[in-house]
């Protein structure tokens, strides 16, 4: 089969099947050569490792992924793109089409089956609509993963590893941080893709942390208090915490924990590092006679 790196190549094996892209699951096929070598070279793929893609597509990236990696899994929920993928990737031996949702995979299962339960490393070009909940299903599940490298729009990828302060800077960045190292790889314009997308893209590297970044007794409730202190981005933190239904803290044992801390008593959320927000989690837990039941 050759390269679907050329655009023509792509071109022809879409119009071969008559496929149409399907805006529900956010189809972007990429066609340039150096951004695929860049996720390659990225997630340090070698012959010892297994890799899980998601979303090949018409399997573009799953070809490059099959000459640098042991195995290669490649989960697809779109039915219409299995056959496709039968032809594009059948002179690979080491490539595994799967049809079905990530969301509802069992990776652990997944490490378990095709490489022993060792870490796998993940690498995707992922539907936009869909990043966060796949991410965090990764770093959160509790699957053995090395690392997960992804394509993202570029706004996502700069959210995902900006810090306090930052305009950028939200829950998303503290529970990613929390799980993982990220890395942004590289900015990648619209036309890379086929069809080109609206905005732009990024390719950011997650290296699974051997344990969380920051300390804390409950970290559950840590992410309830994150969640709350940026819903509402210009409300000072006091006020996020004492009047957010997530959380049943008084606005005076909210108070308390702020000052113990040593905070400013109008800090705001987006000013506060992980470690700071585990220190003020664990206070409020204290609080509450040890934490609290959910």
């Amino acid at each position: 089969m050759p390269s679907l790196s050329n655009p023509r190549n792509t071109i022809e094996i879409i119009q071969k099947y008559h496929f149409v892209f399907q805006k529900k699951f956010g189809q972007n096929f990429l066609i340039d050569t150096h951004v695929l070598d860049k996720i390659i070279r990225a997630a340090n793929v070698t012959r010892e490792d297994c890799v899980l893609e998601i979303g090949p597509g018409i399997g573009t990236m799953t070809q490059y992924l099959a000459e640098s990696a042991g195995r290669v899994v490649a989960v697809e929920i779109d039915a219409n793109l299995i056959p496709i993928l039968r032809e594009t990737l059948a002179g690979y031996e080491n490539v595994t089409i799967l049809h079905e949702d990530i969301l509802k995979t069992d990776i652990k299962a997944l490490a378990e089956t095709y490489n022993g339960g060792r870490p796998i490393k993940v690498v995707a070009n992922l539907p936009y609509y869909i990043t966060t909940p796949i991410i965090m299903g990764l770093l959160e599940g509790g699957a053995p993963v090395d690392n997960i490298t992804v394509m993202v729009q570029k706004e996502v990828a700069e959210r995902m590893q900006t810090g306090p302060g930052s305009k950028d800077y939200g829950a998303l960045s503290l529970a990613v941080q929390y799980y993982a190292e990220p890395y942004l790889v590289a900015n990648v314009p619209p036309n890379c893709f086929l069809p080109r997308p609206s905005v732009g893209s990024a390719v950011i590297r997650l290296t699974k942390r051997p344990k969380p970044a920051a300390e804390v007794r409950d970290a559950e409730l840590m992410f309830r208090i994150i969640r709350a202190s940026f819903n509402q981005r210009r409300k000072t933190l006091l006020n996020g915490l004492s009047h957010s239904a997530e959380l049943p803290f008084s606005k005076e044992s909210v108070a308390a924990a702020i000052e113990w801390c040593g905070f400013p008593a109008s800090v705001r959320g987006e000013t506060l590092s992980l470690e700071q927000f585990a220190r003020l989690s664990d206070r409020l837990g204290e609080a509450d006679g040890g934490g609290i039941s959910v």
